[in-house]
């Protein structure tokens, strides 16, 4: 669904028609406000805002399955290592002394 040029309404002209602009949004449109000629909040049915935030959740846990697959993945290449082993490494390398010996040899 686009924004039509009459969904962009300026704060002070909102301040003014707040139940109208609020009962279109019920109807469901959605209105931009702006403020400074720059974006600044929408109006919408709280109904889809709830419905946006479930899509988000769900996006979120698709997110989140992809990346247990991926370590599945690594796990069965034998990508891994442990995680003690890990933490060491970083700490090694972000010692400020190996660095500088390093950095003379």
């Amino acid at each position: 669904m686009g924004i039509a040029v009459s969904d962009v309404v300026p704060l002070t002209q909102a301040r003014a028609n707040l139940s109208e602009l609020a009962d279109q949004a019920k109807a469901g449109a959605e209105k931009i406000i702006t403020k400074n000629g720059e974006s600044y909040v929408a109006l919408i049915d709280a109904e889809r805002l709830d419905y946006y935030h479930r899509l988000e959740r769900e996006r979120i846990h698709l997110l989140l399955i992809d990346d247990a697959r991926r370590a599945l993945a690594d796990i069965e290449a034998g990508r891994t290592q442990a995680a003690d082993a890990a933490l060491e490494g970083l700490q090694v390398r972000r010692s400020p002394g190996k660095a500088s010996s390093r950095a003379r040899g």
